[in-house]
């Protein structure tokens, strides 16, 4: 491969400025560049020598038309900085510029103001900044970032003497010496991670600037040349700050950025530097990335490589950090911790330098002490080179080693302080080197948008969620959470359990039966007692059932508790899968945890506790547990002062299911908000915060088809999500619904000026004939490209007909899916939503208007209605996926 030739240009005469035609030619010429550049990448040429290359085309096109605007002035130079100054331009990169003058004159302002004006008409938009030294002088002085991109500055024409001045600036030591430079760079650096979640395992991460980006490269190497007059990996190499290989890594990494990032901009057309979900599929593409499977699209491989590259940059750009900080803070004397270890300061070593590579196990032994020394904030630079070094040497040897693995144990037996020796250990490749099967996660996305991380980082975050139950802290977060884990006796097993739990993801098949193999494999290899592998295998088997039992199944239904108690078994595996399965929720999306969810789960461990407690006995009688939801009830209303006729009056309509259907915290409030109504009807009650977590709705109206359309049209105007719905008759034809709400934006309870609202709006909406008009509002960008062939099925479910509808999340679907009920003259008994991420799972219990259920022709046509009214929405590089993948 050979890369694009150089444009030849013509001789220009030094001011004689640069005609239109001259103009649109030098257009032409830099857009005859861009697209040879283009072609040269789709036939496989080198990322970085096609950058270059660019930045040579427009060093000479902005030369050109400097010497035709200014000539061989004295009086300025002119400078690319920026990536430019690197002499690296991306297809769409800024080009940077600094005019650095001596004394501006008019003459010379007009000059350089015509002179930007035709780099602007020959398409390059051109960042620049006209400066003299000393006004670069004090704002280097003020700031280490305007200091910093002086150190790029690359002399393009002009006056040499000013390179000489800018030169000055760079070598005063008093500017930004090398301990403030560090102290600047790092607190930069934190700043903008921050900004991306400090983690580079984001789902659209920014390839320029987020963590282990090409930014931090670029770090690397303006701390290299302020610090050690290293400007570059091989002169890193030279100072013993990098070793060869080392070295090697990070170039590999760079490489593989710097062609994503060709790829982005071409693709985007314009400087994108974040990889969006609308461009990934086309880039995976474009970089020939294809489909092994279901479990394993090309879009995920590529999305690996990009995180696999970004974690070797940020776990070396780490260790850096850390030599430097050494460089010039040196080392306190050594003193003994322990047989093994020594201290130097508030950093920890080994005493003898061969430690790792005689015995393995001290590779994990050295994290325990860590944890046990009091002090002890980290490694010394030149203990992490040799735990990487001992890693690369015993390879695989190390997930079969049997004293590592007992001293793997030992950590685990720490309970929460080993969480964060884990995520350390998976910074230095140490815990991918023990757990294989691990190491094939890293970096692991699912193309999705219900989980917002990569396998191996979701995975440490649900470590981490386990590790805050042990904090007494997270008690008003996590109050049941917090009570149960101090009455768990082996810590080990539920970190165990949520290493494990996901770890067979991407493999293709069931990833919670795969990984309960591999969790009974390891946990056997370790030595675990026989119960303690089933409990961990167990677990890794069964950590969505909780979840699952909770979102989609009517958990106020004794049988239903009945049935998941069974599954259970016991109160020591109900305690450890609800530690699980709130770590795992959390850990997947911090968006997926509300007040809501935490109620609901709350309420099915409470249920199934006292289910156990009970030895499992048959659920209660439908008329007993009616009586018992009826005297609860009428104790509260009479505690509040209201009559037992008044309520003997209401009740004489209440269906006996509104008792089994619902607490008797809620009857009470029912009741309570009727009779104040004195008869008046549309009556619309809203709690703020019920005891469900949620805002509670509730609707007394007189029936009619048609009403959970407006009800839910409203709602959705609001821009209020249901996660539930009961939906009831009176005996005397009135609609006793009830609605569980969260905010659409920010998945909380209403606040009590919303609940106003609310309760105004959904009034006015129902003494209208006729129900309201669905809100047309556009598909989030995210969405367009998660759509799903909408899945429909019917069951048996008794009197009444039970539809499951698993679907692409949009704007306003609930009360599409009313509307679509209402057009096949079907009516709604009960509603069960559940989102996650893109998908939808929502299951409805139906009958006809003469409430039966729904005859094989009647579900036909509300299958059509559904199609016509939620079917996918064309978009380009969509996922039409099925909904039963």
């Amino acid at each position: 491969m050979t890369l694009p030739k150089l444009p030849r240009l013509p001789a220009v005469v030094p001011r004689s400025g640069v005609s239109p035609e001259a103009r649109r030619s030098l257009r032409q010429l830099l857009d005859d560049a861009d697209r040879a550049l283009a072609t040269s990448f789709r036939d496989g040429e080198d990322a970085t020598a096609l950058a270059a290359r660019r930045a040579d085309v427009v060093d000479r096109v902005v030369v050109h038309a400097w010497i035709a605007c200014l000539g061989d002035t004295t009086a300025a130079a002119l400078f690319a900085v920026g990536g430019f100054g690197r002499g690296m331009l991306f297809p769409c990169s800024d080009v940077d510029l600094l005019a650095l003058v001596g004394e501006n004159s008019p003459t010379l302002s007009r000059a350089l103001e015509n002179f930007f004006a035709c780099l602007w008409d020959i398409g390059l938009k051109p960042g620049h900044a006209v400066r003299t030294v000393a006004q670069c002088r004090e704002l280097a002085a003020r700031d280490a970032s305007v200091f910093t991109s002086l150190l790029d500055a690359r002399r393009l024409a002009g006056q040499p003497d000013l390179a000489q001045g800018l030169r000055g600036i760079l070598d005063d030591p008093a500017l930004w010496p090398p301990r403030d430079y560090l102290r600047a760079r790092l607190a930069e650096r934190d700043a903008r991670h921050a900004r991306y979640d400090d983690t580079a395992q984001n789902l659209e991460p920014n390839l320029k600037d987020g963590p282990g980006g090409l930014r931090t490269l670029d770090a690397i190497r303006w701390l290299g040349r302020r610090l050690a007059n290293a400007p570059d990996f091989d002169a890193m190499v030279a100072e013993g700050l990098l070793e060869p290989g080392e070295a090697a890594r990070l170039e590999r990494a760079e490489s593989t950025l710097r062609r994503y990032r060709f790829a982005l901009h071409l693709e985007a057309g314009r400087a994108e530097e974040r990889l969006l979900f609308d461009y990934q599929r086309a880039l995976a593409e474009r970089l020939g990335f294809e489909d092994e499977h279901a479990k394993n699209l090309g879009v995920e491989q590529f999305m690996q490589g990009y995180y696999r590259a970004a974690t070797q940059i940020e776990r070396s750009g780490t260790q850096l950090v850390e030599r430097f900080e050494e460089m010039l803070h040196p080392e306190d004397d050594p003193q003994p911790v322990g047989v093994d270890y020594v201290r130097h300061g508030s950093r920890i070593a080994p005493r003898n330098p061969k430690l790792f590579a005689r015995r393995p196990a001290a590779l994990v032994e050295i994290f325990i002490a860590r944890l046990d020394e009091p002090g002890i904030t980290g490694f010394t630079a030149e203990t992490m080179r040799r735990i990487q070094h001992a890693v690369s040497l015993h390879g695989e040897s190390l997930a079969g080693d049997p004293h590592v693995l007992a001293a793997f144990l030992a950590l685990l037996r720490r309970g929460a302080p080993a969480v964060d020796a884990l995520w350390r250990m998976n910074r230095h490749g140490l815990l991918a080197a023990i757990l294989p099967a691990f190491g094939k996660v890293v970096g692991r996305m699912q193309y999705d948008l219900f989980h917002v991380y990569t396998v191996d980082e979701h995975t440490l975050r649900v470590l981490r969620n386990v590790a805050r139950f042990a904090d007494p802290e997270a008690r008003r977060e996590f109050p049941i959470a917090c009570e149960i884990w101090p009455h768990v006796e082996k810590p080990e097993l539920m970190l165990l359990a949520a290493l494990f739990h996901d770890i067979a993801k991407g493999r293709g098949g069931d990833h919670s039966v795969l990984g309960e193999e591999d969790a009974r494999d390891f946990c056997t290899r370790v030595g675990l007692p026989e119960d303690d592998v089933e409990l961990v295998a167990w677990l890794v088997r069964q950590h969505l059932l909780m979840s699952t039992t909770a979102q989609r199944q009517d958990i106020t239904d004794p049988d239903v508790v009945h049935r998941f108690a069974r599954a259970i078994g016991d109160w020591e595996h109900l305690d450890h899968l609800y530690l699980l399965t709130i770590a795992d929720i959390i850990g997947t999306s911090p968006k997926l945890w509300n007040a809501w969810k935490d109620r609901l789960l709350a309420d099915l461990y409470t249920a199934t506790r006292f289910a156990l407690r009970s030895d499992l006995a048959p659920p209660a009688h439908a008329g007993a547990r009616v009586r018992e939801c009826r005297e609860r009830a009428l104790s509260m209303l009479l505690g509040e002062h209201v009559g037992i006729d008044d309520v003997a009056r209401v009740w004489a309509e209440f269906p006996d299911s509104s008792f089994l259907r619902h607490r008797p915290e809620q009857i009470a409030w029912q009741t309570a908000a009727i009779l104040r109504a004195g008869g008046v009807t549309p009556l619309v009650e809203v709690h703020p915060f019920s005891v469900r977590g949620s805002t509670e709705l509730f609707i007394y109206t007189p029936d009619r088809d048609g009403l959970f359309a407006t009800v839910t049209a409203m709602l959705d105007r609001l821009r209020f999500s249901v996660v539930e719905a009961r939906v009831l008759v009176s005996t005397t034809g009135m609609a006793l619904d009830t609605f569980l709400l969260l905010e659409s934006d920010s998945q909380a309870p209403a606040t009590l000026q919303r609940a106003d609202e609310l309760r105004v709006r959904m009034r006015r909406a129902l003494e209208q004939p006729a129900g309201q008009g669905l809100v047309k509002r556009s598909m989030s960008r995210h969405l367009r490209h998660f759509q799903m062939t909408p899945r429909i099925e019917f069951a048996d479910a008794g009197e009444r007909t039970q539809l499951a509808l698993v679907c692409t999340d949009r704007p306003g679907l609930l009360a599409a899916v009313a509307q679509a009920l209402a057009e096949a003259e079907v009516r709604v008994h009960d509603a069960r939503i559940a989102t996650f991420g893109e998908r939808v799972e929502d299951f409805f219990q139906l009958t006809d208007r003469s409430d039966a259920p729904l005859s094989p022709a009647r579900r036909e046509i509300l299958r059509a209605c559904l199609l016509r009214h939620i079917g996918p929405e064309p978009s380009r590089n969509a996922v039409h996926a099925d909904a039963n993948a």
